[in-house]
């Protein structure tokens, strides 16, 4: 049973600290730095314990279940990579140290660029983006920085597939450029035909393609060299949204493809801490036309006369500039070389092999229930619709609600938006195959139910402390802090 939460636990002259004696002159504070009208709470430290610790286990997360949010790739993050970033030499490092004292530090940037240069199959690597739409925004800022170095200043227009990341046109927006979306075909593919159509109205303008591959169905697009060629034929660059590279590690590199720029997530593809509102990483790699326009500083390695390898930080000569303040998230970065080292190049192709075959038997388990609009071979993620013709009144929503009761965090919902009521399904390849069984069961238990009781779908979820909120109402009018009534 849930125990009920209590918030108004304080009461007069109970203190959860004694703080020491004053060891400097007692001075007061300025007037207006402490507001009279801001009661603190008083509490014991039993109390105060007690009350965060219990708000701590009503929160869901990777180390308690499975996390199937489709194109978020919430997988598991070992715990060697946090020992590794709370190393004291790391921890207690200073930005603003002169490079000689920063050497470790400096190797550790230079050897992640040169990992991240292999596995995308590019010329050169920043490390600067802060998370993955931040590296979108750089590699557009790159494409736009490029055309304009070759004097087309009149280019403004970028293609974004409807199968998109939604991030995709909001970074095109952000940079000043004009969105123009291209449908997808009946398999789950960029058009062809309405993408020659597009190129060649807006060849004069194009600036390029941002395109994720494998798409947010899940699929990798079978005309991907017939879309690169497209693009560059008409003086466009190609973007490669790096988000789904789980999918491909050691088994693709986006580089050889032909993009010309793609952004990675290490909180995604190379199992760093992701959400809760903490810092991620979007590091960006770029071809040889786009190299030189990396934002700095980027870190390069040379000889000193001792023959060893002394780690600086350079600016590439046409340089966007920094996107960042000093070298990135360090401490994401950290964690992400962790996991390269840890499992090495067969380590991660196993791990896109396994993201693969994870997604594809949880779709087997389900597809004869739950429609799957585009019935093909998946890659590391499925969309399946939330909807059923004799259940009319059960929504994806529902769905998801009810999951919770059966103990699982519910699926992305309403994306992609081209398919009807979709359920986004990522298990990633941490998960075994008890826990997919388990999951499966759980779905269609749920569509029976949907058939047979589909109130108790309407009133899901039933177990949780807090039951089905109005999320529309919970956007539109937030309330930030707590009062007593």
């Amino acid at each position: 049973m849930t125990r009920p939460l209590i918030f108004e636990i304080s009461r007069p002259g109970r203190c959860a600290v004694a703080l020491p004696d004053l060891d400097v002159p007692r001075s007061e504070l300025p007037e207006g730095l402490v507001r009279d009208d801001l009661p603190l709470p008083e509490v014991s430290e039993a109390d105060l314990i007690r009350h965060y610790t219990r708000l701590s286990q009503l929160n869901y997360g990777v180390d308690i279940g499975f996390y199937p949010l489709g194109s978020c790739t919430m997988k598991y993050n070992p715990k060697i990579n946090e020992e590794m970033a709370r190393l004291p030499g790391f921890v207690n490092l200073h930005p603003y140290q002169d490079e000689e004292t920063t050497q470790g530090a400096l190797f550790l940037l230079y050897h992640m660029q040169e990992f991240l240069k292999e596995i995308g199959g590019f010329a050169g690597v920043s490390l600067q983006p802060a998370a993955g739409a931040h590296g979108e925004l750089t590699g557009v800022l790159m494409m736009r920085a490029y055309h304009l170095d070759q004097g087309d200043t009149q280019r403004d227009v970028i293609l974004v597939p409807d199968s998109a990341h939604g991030t995709n046109p909001a970074s095109t927006s952000m940079s000043g450029m004009r969105v123009v979306e291209i449908p997808s075909d009946d398999r789950g593919n960029v058009d062809l035909e309405l993408l020659r159509a597009a190129c060649e109205e807006h060849s004069d303008h194009l600036v390029g393609m941002m395109l994720t591959n494998p798409n947010t169905l899940g699929l990798f697009d079978e005309h991907i060299e017939e879309i690169i060629a497209l693009v560059h034929q008409h003086g466009g660059l190609m973007y490669g949204d790096g988000a789904n590279m789980n999918a491909l590690l050691g088994i693709a590199r986006p580089g050889e493809m032909g993009f010309d720029v793609l952004h990675y997530n290490l909180h995604k593809t190379f199992s760093t801490p992701h959400g809760g509102g903490g810092p991620g990483a979007g590091p960006v790699g770029a071809s040889e036309r786009l190299v030189d326009f990396l934002p700095s500083p980027i870190v390069v390695a040379e000889e000193d006369e001792n023959g060893d390898e002394f780690y600086y930080l350079y600016e590439p000569p046409k340089s966007i500039g920094r996107v960042k303040s000093f070298y990135g998230h360090f401490g994401v970065i950290v964690r992400a070389y962790t996991y390269i080292r840890m499992l090495g190049a067969k380590g991660l192709r196993r791990v896109a092999e396994h993201a693969v075959l994870n997604a594809n038997y949880l779709m087997s388990k389900i597809k004869d229930t739950y429609k799957v609009p585009y019935d093909r071979v998946c890659m590391h993620e499925f969309v399946c619709e939330g909807r059923f013709h004799d259940a009319p009144g059960v929504r994806a929503l529902d769905i998801a609600k009810r999951l919770i009761d059966y103990g699982f965090h519910p699926p992305t919902n309403y994306f992609p938006l081209i398919v009807h009521e979709a359920l986004m399904i990522e298990p990633t390849e941490t998960e075994s195959k008890e826990t997919l069984d388990r999951f499966a069961e759980a779905l269609l238990a749920i569509a029976e139910e949907a058939r047979t009781n589909p109130d108790l779908l309407h009133e899901a979820p039933h177990t949780a402390p807090v039951r089905r909120l109005d999320e529309v109402r919970a956007a539109k009018q937030l309330i930030l802090r707590w009062e007593r009534e």
